[in-house]
């Protein structure tokens, strides 16, 4: 009988630790749960954002974005937006704000901004057999680029004398898309970020050659309404800063980026 009575009991404390344990872990996740969302757009933009094996949201705008708004506390829920409607959509307050490589030069009136916390270059990249190796090569020649972004800007415009009036610029919808018009041949350029067109060249195992002239060095932001007035994008300003000190961005960056020290080097853009 006795025998029994311990039996009980070792039984009966191993149930109540398997359900304070449970209880922990279900607060713990409550606690999570209960923190405020911040709903962040983007689009598909390898090595920035994009889906994984498992189509969950990942790359380095998403895991900078998931450790800043921690610290903040905050959760974040990335979301895929019509790159074209990113400022309609930020306005609205559909979005809490934009993060994928989104650069914040010339667009600095336009939005409330955190950052930068990352320097790229802006280029243009052609076939390898292209007899274009310069920027003024693209006299008369075909491009394509991702509508709404500063490469579509820069040869619309054409503000900096070193680029050249083309044959056609052709803007597309989608980030894969230029380099698929590339590829076969329906162009004989296209701009984007170096970053965006190296991690192409990976993934699909493409030739291209990245002209070593630059259209822009540019700074990478989080892009807030103007109107935005909640103080979040200051605390992601100074949360993302901290993060670059301490390390966590450069850690993040050398899991997608070679020589991931350059672009951390923002004190030299002088915003």
């Amino acid at each position: 009988m006795k025998e029994k009575r311990v039996i009980a009991g070792i039984l009966l404390v191993g149930i109540l630790a398997v359900t304070l344990t449970g209880c922990k872990n279900t607060d713990s996740r409550n606690k999570e749960t209960e923190k405020p969302v911040i709903t962040l757009g983007s689009d598909n933009y390898p090595p920035y954002n994009y889906l994984n094996e498992d189509g969950e949201p990942t790359g380095i705008d998403v895991e900078l974005a998931a450790e800043a708004f921690k610290r903040m506390g905050y959760q974040v829920d990335v979301v895929q937006i019509d790159w074209e409607k990113k400022k309609e959509l930020v306005e609205s307050g559909e979005i809490d704000c934009i993060m994928g490589c989104f650069s914040m030069e010339g667009r600095l009136d336009d939005y409330r901004w955190a950052g930068p916390y990352i320097v790229s270059r802006q280029v243009v990249a052609v076939n390898e057999n292209s007899d274009i190796y310069k920027l003024s090569d693209l006299e008369g020649k075909n491009l394509a680029v991702q509508s709404t972004t500063k490469p579509e800007s820069i040869f619309l415009n054409r503000t900096d004398e070193r680029i050249p009036k083309l044959g056609n610029l052709i803007s597309l919808g989608h980030r894969e898309l230029i380099y698929t018009f590339l590829g076969k041949g329906y162009v004989d350029a296209a701009a984007a970020h170096e970053e965006s067109i190296v991690q192409y060249m990976k993934d699909y195992d493409a030739s291209f050659r990245i002209l070593e002239e630059p259209l822009m060095l540019t700074g990478i932001g989080v892009a807030f309404a103007k109107d935005d007035d909640r103080g979040i994008c200051e605390q992601m300003n100074q949360t993302l800063e901290e993060m670059r000190q301490d390390g966590t961005t450069l850690k993040t960056v050398e899991k997608y980026l070679d020589d991931p020290e350059k672009y951390l080097e923002v004190d030299d853009l002088g915003y």
